[in-house]
């Protein structure tokens, strides 16, 4: 087939997958954990805010890791506010904890190859998780949870906060100490989300996040590298659905600063994306900064 073809193909599909809100892909945004991401806190109450800025910088075509024809240009900034009570009570073995995520984000779309231009904010679908469960060991941390994704924000155009399905989430993960002194850590968090069906009838395929992190402590601060993939696994289903899958990898850095006697810990990350493909829709390849407050209440 010849590239006019193929470039025609895929701008038809896209245009008419970002007009049923149908992209292939989950709701959990890859990147907003790193260093110690498997390590659950202490018994309390915390609240994490994660300010996450996505720049995109080309759009992958359907089917394919070349980028689609034209300026094609977007941004997502974001404040997921996570709420999180890890009880007394043990489960397992376990430190029995429940949690909520309710995202509050922007989005400017520019995709000149789909005559896309569309900005909007708004409040994003809220994840409940009545399932945290945090084991602690001398030199190692592990963590399992579930909840789920409901869809609960607006999906009346292109740019809108909503995903337009509902998303069932597991999650593992091991935090490893190499010292006696926790002061090197290796860490790997996955997420692996079961996707439900939209009002269009389309279901996106099931995703696999692996989020990692080695970091190194200096005094009070640490430092370290960090980086996370994402494959989608099974596939799309519907109407205009294909057999490919997506895909995206990053690498990047993260800096970790306690406030003392404030209870409040400050992160701060940047992620490049080497690589990305798309699967039915068209898949984004950019860079993420991301800032992350933590702050215990008792």
């Amino acid at each position: 087939m010849k590239k006019s073809h193929i470039a025609a193909a895929a701008l038809a599909a896209l245009g008419s997958l970002f007009a049923t809100q149908a992209l292939a892909d989950g709701h959990y945004v890859p990147g907003v954990e790193g260093m110690q991401a498997a390590s659950v806190p202490p018994p309390g109450m915390y609240y994490l805010g994660y300010l996450v800025n996505y720049q995109i910088d080309d759009f992958r075509a359907p089917g394919s890791s070349s980028n689609l024809p034209g300026h094609n240009r977007g941004t997502v900034t974001a404040l997921a506010n996570r709420f999180v009570w890890v009880t007394n009570h043990k489960l397992l073995g376990a430190d029995y904890g429940v949690e909520a995520i309710v995202p509050v984000m922007r989005t400017s779309l520019t995709i000149n190859a789909a005559g896309i231009s569309d900005s909007r904010s708004g409040v994003g679908d809220v994840y409940l998780g009545p399932l945290v469960l945090g084991w602690h060991g001398p030199q190692w941390d592990a963590v399992a949870a579930a909840g789920m994704w409901f869809d609960t924000a607006s999906t009346s155009a292109p740019a809108s906060p909503g995903k337009g399905f509902k998303s069932t989430m597991l999650t593992g993960g091991l935090t490893y100490y190499f010292d006696g002194a926790k002061t090197v850590s290796g860490a790997a968090l996955m997420r692996y989300e079961f996707n439900g069906r939209n009002s269009a009838g389309m279901r996106p395929g099931d995703q696999l996040t692996l989020e990692w992190g080695l970091g190194k402590s200096f005094g009070a601060v640490s430092a370290g590298l960090v980086g996370y993939s994402q494959w989608q696994t099974t596939n799309d289903s519907g109407a205009g659905a294909s057999a490919n899958k997506a895909a995206r990898h990053a690498v990047g850095a993260e800096l970790v600063y306690p406030i003392p006697g404030a209870g409040v810990f400050l992160k701060g990350a940047l992620y490049k994306e080497v690589s990305a493909k798309a699967g039915t829709g068209a898949q984004p390849k950019g860079s993420l900064l991301r800032f992350t407050l933590v702050k215990a209440f008792y």
